[in-house]
């Protein structure tokens, strides 16, 4: 089986791959700091409550992306003590995914949003856009031709809810739930209206824009919604066609597969 890490800002995805199947995933915090060794201990333990795996031998490769570059060295030290002998792919400037990046600057695009491309390409076809509620909402906007052109960046759902929360005197977190409307009888539903129905226009808005740009019809456009926070506007947005919770993942498979052809 793949072993697949997604490194992001906030969180870490571990999944378990059995060909295209995501047989087994764990969220984690991403903690600054945690060493290789500390790392090695988390791994191991999760894989340990997989009943197909008997032994670290049953992981037949190892794929990392990560947007947190101090982690990133990190893991390279934990697969290189820890799993010595196990085929690695690091996913970074350089290594070969497939997908063409026509951007003025493409060593600054993120290794995870060249893997959505990528998973969403092969998934849907394209022209696509990837929209994925992380610490930042990122869309990523992927041609026919299956070249990533670049994208918009926006503050994620969590951030936004911390600052208000900080900043606003009266203001408190909230659960990020759908309220019963839109109108909030009271300030706990009006904050929670805000969030989700505001985050779901914004998506909409720019899913509409940049599917003008990417085709000459914009409903040839499919728009793929991926992260941990997408399930909060997926009811709400008019404009997201499928949800693909594992998008980072599947690219990190097939980056793999591209790189490492027989492991």
């Amino acid at each position: 089986m793949l072993l697949a890490i997604d490194v992001g800002n906030t969180h870490t995805v571990l999944g378990l791959l059995d060909g295209a199947e995501v047989v087994e995933h764990w969220r984690i915090a991403t903690v600054a700091g945690r060493t290789a060794d500390e790392l090695a201990v988390v791994v191991q333990s999760l894989l340990r409550q997989h009943p197909a795996l008997g032994a670290d031998e049953d992981i037949a490769g190892i794929a990392v992306c990560s947007t947190v570059p101090a982690q990133l060295l990190e893991m390279r030290d934990l697969c290189r003590r820890y799993y010595s002998t196990v085929p690695t792919l690091v996913v970074e400037p350089g290594v070969k995914t497939g997908i063409p990046v026509l951007t003025d600057n493409p060593k600054e695009v993120g290794s995870d949003r060249i893997l959505n491309a990528l998973a969403a390409v092969h998934l849907h076809g394209g022209p696509a856009i990837v929209v994925d509620f992380g610490t930042a909402t990122t869309f990523d906007a992927v041609t026919s031709r299956g070249e990533y052109v670049g994208g918009a960046i926006a503050p994620g759902i969590e951030i936004s809810v911390e600052a208000l929360g900080t900043r606003g005197a009266q203001l408190r977190r909230v659960e990020l739930a759908r309220p019963r409307s839109v109108v909030g009888r009271n300030t706990v539903e009006a904050l929670q209206s805000g969030i989700i129905f505001g985050f779901a226009g914004q998506v909409d808005g720019i899913v509409d824009r940049m599917a003008r740009e990417l085709a000459s019809d914009p409903d040839d456009v499919t728009v793929i919604a991926t992260g941990g926070l997408a399930p909060l506007v997926l009811e709400e947005s008019s404009s997201i066609d499928a949800h693909e919770p594992w998008l980072t993942l599947h690219g990190l498979r097939l980056a793999f597969e591209r790189n490492h052809p027989t492991a």
